[in-house]
């Protein structure tokens, strides 16, 4: 398979690499550091770390890469072949209790191996096995109604209903085992089951599925929930995050991070005169926000969006000078597990970026990577090395990068190397003594492809799984 995919594109690459002018390099160990690399990076320049620098280089910065019909027809392409994104829709009003138990368990496995706790201590057999049993898989009914709600702030989705954090080993604080992802204030879901404490929601959500704490979902029907933000007036979110203001008279929406993407509706027609939560609205969208009431229902209250926010009218056009703009207003953001710390992951990093113009990607790297909905081209064992430089030499600004548990975002070629803008908590190089060195990079960085080193001996080109393009499909 992954012959066969590399060797339709193979020739254009190969073209593609003549007509720029750079034939293919002979094949050579990874550069290493050297003394005047910026900030111990290989080949980094201070103009690098700037989004109009590898916009300049563009040849058609504004040319639309897709346009809104073509975007419409990718997503419904990706909900339709790509098996990670769930049409809540098609989702049965009675639930099977045999097809909720499946959906649980699978969606992370009893823990077999030992975990770590804050504190650098081996955390007890006995303490997983609660958390585990809070799952409550013997209290699952043969049938149940299904229930529909909206998030109301940024929730953490976990593996198992509870805000234990473990590790896999004692130094290792920085990534939670049990964080799987985030869900985002209007996001839509399916509650499946309820945990045995009563505290959590095991719920599917269009690109999950996992536990999420009941105080951050409302419940409301079906109609509501799916219609939300369906209207023709509405924000997008497009800065790295923007934040409604802060209101005493109504907590439950004050200083409410809204994160890059995120499509809240507006209240066009509120009368300029009524004032929001004690505040006159004319320097602010007048939006609207689910919030979840002391009974656990759902309501949709409005709220305040500062005009001085990141945000458009519209998805943004998807043109070159767009993607790279986005991708680098997260430069230097902590790295973020499972959207740990309020922040994000590599593959929601690129997730992020391209919801901003209405695109939908899969979460995980594993399933984006692999995404029949996208352009791909894969490796394996068999692909050589001339066959991955043809496809590295062959990349273009905004094609998407994977290795093993990892994805970067290509945005240009300066000097023979390709470079990535990428959310990452690790990164290594070879050193000015030939030794790999860590760099710790732990956050969204720009760094050169070919020297990045997976191991002492392998570099991130000889890990290469996937590369994926969102493209027109009849763009050969």
């Amino acid at each position: 398979m992954s012959a066969r995919l590399l060797s339709r594109r193979l020739p254009l690459l190969l073209a593609t690499a003549l007509l720029l002018g750079s034939s293919l390099p002979a094949l050579s160990a990874p550069r290493a550091l050297a003394a005047e690399d910026h900030a111990a990076v290989v080949g980094l320049r201070e103009d690098y770390l700037a989004a109009s620098y590898w916009i300049n280089r563009l040849e058609q910065a504004d040319a639309l890469i897709l346009d809104r019909a073509a975007i419409n027809a990718q997503n419904a392409r990706m909900r339709s072949l790509d098996s990670s994104i769930h049409d809540l829709r098609q989702i049965p009003a009675t639930l099977r209790g045999d097809w909720v138990r499946e959906q649980i368990e699978k969606s992370a496995s009893v823990p077999t191996r030992q975990y770590f706790g804050q504190d650098h201590q081996a955390i007890d057999a006995a303490v997983i096995s609660a958390q585990v049993d809070n799952r409550g898989l013997g209290n699952i009914a043969g049938q149940a109604a299904a229930r529909y709600g909206l998030v109301t702030h940024r929730a953490d989705l976990r593996a198992f209903p509870t805000t234990l954090r473990v590790f896999n080993s004692a130094g290792d604080t920085d990534i939670d085992r049990w964080q799987e992802s985030a869900l985002f204030p209007g996001d839509a879901v399916v509650v499946l089951h309820e945990s045995a404490d009563g505290n959590w929601y095991f719920v599917a959500s269009e690109r999950y599925q996992a536990w999420v704490e009941k105080k951050h979902v409302g419940i409301g029907d079906a109609a509501t929930v799916f219609n939300y933000g369906q209207g023709k007036d509405f924000r997008i979110i497009t800065g790295a995050t923007a934040h409604t203001v802060h209101t005493p008279e109504e907590p439950r929406v004050s200083n409410l991070q809204l994160d890059m993407g995120i499509k809240v509706p507006v209240l066009a027609d509120w009368p300029a005169a009524n004032n929001v939560n004690g505040q006159q609205g004319h320097a602010h969208w007048v939006i609207q926000l689910p919030v979840r009431n002391d009974d656990g229902s759902l309501a949709l209250v409005p709220a305040l969006l500062p005009r001085s926010a990141d945000t458009a009218a519209d998805y943004l056009p998807l043109t070159g000078r767009n993607l790279l703009t986005q991708a680098f207003k997260f430069l230097g953001e902590r790295y973020g597990w499972g959207h740990s710390y309020n922040t994000r992951d590599c593959s929601g990093f690129v997730s992020e970026i391209y919801r901003s113009f209405g695109i939908v990607l899969p979460r995980n790297t594993s399933s984006q990577g692999i995404s029949p909905a996208l352009d791909r081209i894969a490796f394996d064992a068999g692909s050589s090395a001339a066959q991955r430089q043809a496809a590295v030499d062959g990349m273009q600004p905004g094609d998407l990068v994977y290795i093993p548990g990892h994805v970067m975002m290509a945005i240009g070629k300066v000097d023979g190397l390709t470079w990535m803008i990428h959310d990452t908590n690790g990164g290594s190089f070879l050193g000015l003594d030939g030794k790999r060195v860590a760099a710790q990079l732990n956050g969204v960085s720009v760094t050169p492809l070919e020297p990045m080193m997976a191991s002492d001996t392998a570099t991130y080109v000889d890990r290469m799984t996937n590369i994926q393009r969102i493209r027109k499909t009849n763009d050969k």
